[in-house]
């Protein structure tokens, strides 16, 4: 008689069991990375993570120990599904920034605004539904679309964001097949991860082509106060209030680790939004929402917005620079003025995945082109992440990374494609990649 399986004696014992939703959940490239760029030798250009040296710990120790002193038995309760008021009032001051007349009721707070595109994405899109999306476009916006079992259809960029005519001639082609498009989903200001930012001028064109053709927009805004020169452009959303959703987050311009972001939407999406949070969470941490109100009404956050675009700015000329002085012919890159990335493009031919495991070994990281496209594309590109590192530890590191190029182009030019393969078998390390079932 065979006996029952053990649980784990499989890779995955409940394959079978599973949604079919779940289908289309699989790591990110930048999660399978965190490992590997996590060791000290590795020079990590690869995540996101913002740089916290520049905050004043001993202050927001004082927050918190007010916060629990004065009103522990509230922050360390249940709240309500929509958020604390008071923050809740705060955010709306924060948008009035770039031109956004927002009503405390119409904002939902959440956790980091990850959680708000989750919301969004829930409450809008059944399987087959269509997204359209920037290409390259952020990876956990992606990865949230993939688990609802949504299309996305990437829309062009240029050096200065998404190209009208080419959002035009994208909804025309969906339309043309009967398949439905939701929303489009951007991210305007110092793109992730491309770097670059929407014109001024393109803005209303996106807004009234997207208004004609019934098509919500979902605004994403997570760097638009780190402008370097410190110009903060419009919001889409200050252009249009009715169909346009802005998602807001804290992670950037204060700390991730409070995990508070927020949504701001037309009131009755915005009831739906709460619906679906309270489903999910019951209530969102109040200690953090509460902690980061008393941070924006105690401390000077303006003046500490400024000092974490001037340390980004540092690090992203160092970057540019070192990409300048040390990347070979062929290779091209995105000028930010602002935000944490950088989008290098490849000569033709070269595959920056592939090449991930000969950077490793080299001991430098960043993030293939692959893991910002929900289609295969973007095998000549990559992105580069500066906001973390020194000035001194990205040139080292934009250094390495050269020297892999310039072997895997002398490789390829003598050799052709094979010969890479055989370098990358020699090499002995995998690729790091999505957890298989």
């Amino acid at each position: 008689m065979e006996l029952p399986q053990r649980p784990g004696s499989r890779l995955d014992s409940y394959v079978d069991r599973y949604a079919a939703r779940t289908r289309g959940m699989t790591a990110s490239e930048i999660r399978a990375l965190f490992a590997v760029a996590s060791r000290p030798e590795v020079v990590s250009l690869a995540g996101g993570m913002p740089n916290l040296a520049a905050l004043p710990m001993d202050a927001i120790a004082t927050v918190a120990e007010e916060l629990v002193r004065e009103s522990g038995t509230i922050a360390m309760q249940y709240g309500g599904a929509q958020g604390d008021e008071k923050l809740r009032e705060q955010i709306c001051e924060i948008m009035r920034l770039e031109g956004i007349e927002g009503h405390p009721d119409d904002v939902i707070a959440t956790v980091g605004s990850q959680q708000a595109l989750d919301l969004v994405t829930r409450i809008f899109i059944d399987p087959g539904d269509v997204i359209l999306a920037e290409g390259p476009s952020y990876v956990g916006a992606l990865g949230v679309f993939a688990s609802y079992q949504a299309q996305v259809v990437h829309v062009e960029m240029d050096d200065q964001g998404l190209v009208p005519d080419t959002l035009r001639a994208a909804i025309a082609s969906v339309k043309a097949t009967g398949r439905r498009i939701k929303f489009l989903y951007t991210i305007p200001n110092f793109h992730n991860p491309a770097g670059v930012t929407m014109a001024v001028e393109r803005r209303p064109q996106i807004i009234e082509i997207c208004r004609e053709a019934g098509i919500l927009i979902l605004e994403d805004n997570p760097y638009g106060l780190l402008g370097f020169g410190g110009e903060i452009y419009p919001a889409l959303r200050s252009l249009d209030t009715e169909n346009v959703i802005y998602l807001g987050s804290f992670s950037k311009t204060f700390a991730p680790g409070f995990r508070v972001g927020w949504a701001l939407a037309p009131h009755a999406v915005r009831e739906k939004l709460t619906l679906a949070a309270e489903a999910a969470d019951l209530c969102p941490p109040a200690f953090s929402q509460m902690l980061v109100s008393r941070y924006l009404g105690t401390q000077p956050w303006r003046e500490q917005i400024k000092a974490f675009r001037e340390m980004y700015r540092e690090r992203c000329e160092a970057t540019l620079s070192a990409l300048s002085d040390l990347m070979p012919a062929g290779v091209t890159w995105t000028k930010p003025d602002g935000g944490f990335y950088v989008w290098v493009t490849l000569p033709p031919g070269l595959d920056s995945k592939a090449m991930l495991p000969r950077a490793v070994t080299a001991r430098v990281a960043y993030v293939p082109g692959t893991g910002f496209y929900s289609d295969g594309f973007g095998t000549s590109s990559l992105r580069l992440s500066y906001c973390y590192p020194t000035p001194e530890r990205i040139r080292e590191g934009v250094r390495r990374f050269a020297d892999v190029l310039r072997e895997e182009m002398e490789l390829r030019a003598a050799f052709g494609h094979e010969a890479s393969r055989a370098l990358e078998t020699r090499d002995g390390v995998d690729t790091p990649g999505p957890d298989l079932a």
